[in-house]
């Protein structure tokens, strides 16, 4: 199993709550995420992301095709790269 994290930072101004349900919309749109798991700051300090995505997903193989899924791409990626400032991630074995 993977576990694959997202952390954005948001534009100022842009809407935490919308960008938090494109990631939610994920959920029985892609087929590879078996689960989704979407959280929001609440301590807003100024070191914290805004929003944490997290994905399992069943393998390496499965994670490539989440990256390249059309849903992901086309919905998910484009709105969170138009009000993202930054973001981290990381891919890990569980």
């Amino acid at each position: 199993m993977i576990k694959h994290i997202v952390c954005f930072k948001l534009k100022e101004g842009e809407d935490v709550h919308k960008a938090a349900e494109v990631l939610r919309s994920m959920k029985g749109k892609v087929p590879t995420a078996l689960e989704i798991e979407v959280g929001e700051d609440f301590l807003k300090s100024e070191r914290s992301y805004d929003i944490i995505l997290q994905v399992t997903l069943k393998d390496r193989t499965a994670l490539d095709e989440y990256q390249n899924d059309p849903y992901h791409c086309e919905v998910v990626k484009k709105h969170m790269h138009a009000v993202r400032q930054s973001s981290v991630a990381v891919d890990y074995d569980i």
